[in-house]
């Protein structure tokens, strides 16, 4: 039996139409297949693979951690040198309310610790959040989840959420007392690339400080340098309460974490005590392909060049048959008329050797979000592919 039957047979199946490629390679910007077909990846695992796939320094990190321990004991007990040095790196480039790391498995995982912490320091029952927001899949971060289709299935859901427009004065005018926090992307992603406002997020912050409820940001898509500063918020004049990280985060290895300040964090450590608790959240190897990574982020400083890279995205694709290109930085959507036709288009980039597919909530529109180290040769190379797809499709 080869290994796409073992793929249906024995792996629990998510739609029914899965890719199903079974990928022999990736390095850099592109992927393989068993049939030694090569892709130019266009979404780096979804905003995961900033620095490509298998950078030489994050192997490097892997292997010397490999040689000295995998997970030893649960999160916080012991002093493991991995999760010490890559919170003190990401804290030394954040504002100093931001000190404090808790490392978990997974974005979501993040997310759900956001919202304990939040209730937990307040004392409030209330959290509000976006439509079209995207903040994880566990039972918890799908009750915030901005869109009815994926949620209505699992009701009942955590009570006390209560869902805005984004970029509406609406959710300013509601906060009050009884408000714990605010979750959002800082740009919102599965929405189809929708950035806020800067006064209008400047105006959410400034509520949220005179009523003590925490600003809680979520830029595990957005963050690492993908829409052109380090951290998105650097562009709007806000600091968060508590960011939200993960995907890049671990540098192609599961990982994420909340961040906040230690006057906020210290409140897990009692009324109970061990607020939250994790076993492999902050694994050493994780930690230490994350820190590696962050680091060829720092010593590249890879945000300089997003906004001309996504320039020239949008320069080459301006020809395309489409209603409208929106981006934020390197993250970009290609708006089409329908689902139907962005579907036909990206099966054919498939079929042309360009990975690339659709975003939750606005499935006609294509992703762009490729590893930040994509060449300005490999993006010309990428929009003639995408150009020639969407011509074959449709006969333009």
């Amino acid at each position: 039996m080869n290994h796409r039957e073992l793929f249906f047979r024995h792996l629990a199946q998510t739609s029914p139409e899965p890719l199903a490629w079974e990928i022999t390679k990736a390095e850099g910007v592109y992927l393989w297949d068993a049939a030694g077909k090569r892709y130019l990846d266009l979404i780096g695992g979804i905003s995961v693979c900033h620095v490509g796939h298998r950078h030489p320094h994050v192997l490097q990190a892997i292997e010397d951690q490999l040689s000295r321990y995998l997970h030893v004991m649960v999160y916080g007990e012991l002093i493991q040198s991995p999760q010490v040095q890559y919170a003190e790196l990401l804290t030394r480039h954040l504002p100093g309310n931001l000190q404090q790391v808790y490392f978990t498995n997974s974005g979501a995982e993040a997310i759900e610790g956001a919202m304990k912490l939040a209730k937990r320091y307040t004392g409030r029952p209330h959290v509000f959040c976006f439509h079209n927001s995207y903040h994880g899949s566990t039972q918890g971060a799908l009750s915030l989840l901005g869109d009815e289709y994926w949620r209505r299935a699992y009701r009942p859901l955590l009570p006390g959420i209560f869902r805005f427009a984004y970029n509406d004065q609406e959710i300013i005018d509601q906060i009050d007392e009884q408000t714990a926090c605010v979750i959002a992307e800082t740009v919102q992603a599965e929405a189809g690339v929708v950035s806020p406002d800067a006064a209008w997020m400047q105006a959410l912050a400034a509520k949220c400080k005179q009523t003590g409820t925490l600003l809680i940001l979520d830029e595990v898509q957005c963050g690492f340098g993908r829409n052109g500063t380090l951290w998105a918020f650097q562009q709007f004049g806000v600091v968060p309460d508590i960011l939200v990280l993960g995907k890049a985060l671990g540098g192609g290895l599961p990982l994420g974490a909340f961040i906040a300040s230690s006057q906020i964090m210290q409140s897990l450590t009692h009324d109970p005590v061990l607020g939250h608790i994790t076993t492999f959240g902050g694994h050493p190897l994780c930690c230490a392909a994350g820190k590696a990574a962050m680091e060829v982020l720092l010593q590249e400083r890879l945000w300089e060049q997003v906004q001309d890279k996504a320039n020239l995205f949008c320069e080459l694709l301006q020809s395309l048959p489409c209603r409208r290109i929106r981006n934020h930085g390197l993250m970009i959507a290609i708006e089409f008329e329908s689902f139907e036709i962005n579907k036909q288009i990206i099966h054919r980039c498939w079929e042309n050797g360009l990975f690339t597919d659709w975003y939750l909530f606005a499935p006609h529109c294509m992703r762009i979000a490729p590893p930040l180290i994509i060449t300005e040769q490999q993006i010309r190379q990428a929009c003639a592919m995408l150009s020639e797809s969407a011509r074959q499709v449709l006969g333009t």
